[in-house]
């Protein structure tokens, strides 16, 4: 049997990373009674969670209950609860509460005899589902979650102005610049 998470209302939700630019680790974290569950993501993962949340919140009243800005710091994030697969999300009205749902992601065996256009995904019945976590936002734990977001996400390794790809500490070879 895998880990479930019911969180209900949250003390905390955020995310941040750990490492320098170009090889930061993401990771989103959950808070609440005392409890911390943390989540190994993809830059784009958080980025997605983020961008949704944002196109939600522009239907909405705009939030008063701002958590604040030191609760939005990670703790000790290292190691994670699970690594992060399918992402879901949604509102419930009666509650006014942001409903987010992150599964680890599980490997499934793809068969060697089919070609790449053909390949078949052999699902085991028997093997355990993966650890999965439920939670509730309030609409501003969901709009300081996107504001942190959106700076955590930005804040990696600057573009190159001729190629657009990221430029390391170290530098980079542009392939415009031959």
């Amino acid at each position: 049997m895998s880990a479930f998470w019911e969180l209900g209302d949250v003390d905390a939700f955020t995310t941040g990373t750990v490492g320098r630019p170009g090889q930061r680790v993401f990771y989103v974290q959950v808070r609440s009674d005392g409890r911390r569950i943390t989540v190994k993501c993809e830059k784009q993962q958080v980025g997605a969670l983020a961008e949704y949340l944002q196109r939600l919140l522009e239907d909405l009243p705009a939030p008063t209950d701002l958590p604040m800005q030191a609760s939005l710091e990670l703790i000790g994030p290292e190691p994670p609860d699970f690594v992060a697969g399918p992402m879901g999300l949604g509102y419930d009205s009666d509650l006014d509460r942001f409903v987010i749902l992150l599964e680890e992601a599980v490997l499934v065996e793809i068969s060697d005899d089919a070609d790449e256009a053909e390949a078949e995904i052999e699902i085991d019945d028997e093997a355990p589902d993966g650890a999965r976590l439920r939670c509730h936002l309030t609409r501003g734990q969901a709009r300081a979650f996107c504001d942190l977001a959106e700076s955590v996400v930005s804040a990696g390794r600057p573009p190159c102005l001729f190629c657009g790809l990221p430029i390391d500490p170290d530098g980079h070879p542009c392939p415009r610049m031959n």
